[in-house]
């Protein structure tokens, strides 16, 4: 009879204990779902701001193939450094302005990729002015 008595109250207080656990997870759950969907949200609203017409002169002329511009939020590819000190950084690396260098660059990478393809004025002033922007960033 005792042992009767001790496996109901075992059971039942395993069942309460178990079961209290469980309404805490959904809880949880619950929370990190609204946490999640939150994020998600924030992720989605940013490709808007990426495809701007202000930023698209990177994807226009490639640059995203192979650098980011992470003070922008423009993710790229790893190829090449992250553009966005660029500005300020070039004339002590390459000894020249950026202007400059994206007429006539002075690493061997990029003076086969601006042969290959070089950049109009516009365009050439455009990405100025957008690294410019991305430095003070």
């Amino acid at each position: 009879m005792i042992f009767l008595l001790a496996f109901v109250l075992a059971f039942a207080g395993g069942y309460f204990f178990f079961n209290k656990g469980k309404t805490d997870n959904m809880q949880a759950v619950t929370v990190q779902e609204n946490t999640t969907s939150k994020v998600d949200e924030e992720e989605e609203s940013e490709p808007e701001e990426l495809s701007s017409a202000e930023f698209e002169i990177f994807n226009t002329n490639s640059c995203l193939s192979c650098h980011a511009v992470s003070s922008l939020g423009l993710e790229g590819g790893t190829t090449g450094p992250d553009l966005s000190k660029s500005y300020a950084d070039i004339e002590g690396k390459h000894g020249v302005d950026l202007d400059s260098f994206l007429q006539e660059p002075t690493s061997a990478v990029m003076t086969g990729v601006i042969e290959g393809s070089p950049l109009s004025d516009e365009d050439r002033a455009e990405i100025v002015e957008l690294l410019k922007k991305a430095s003070e960033e």
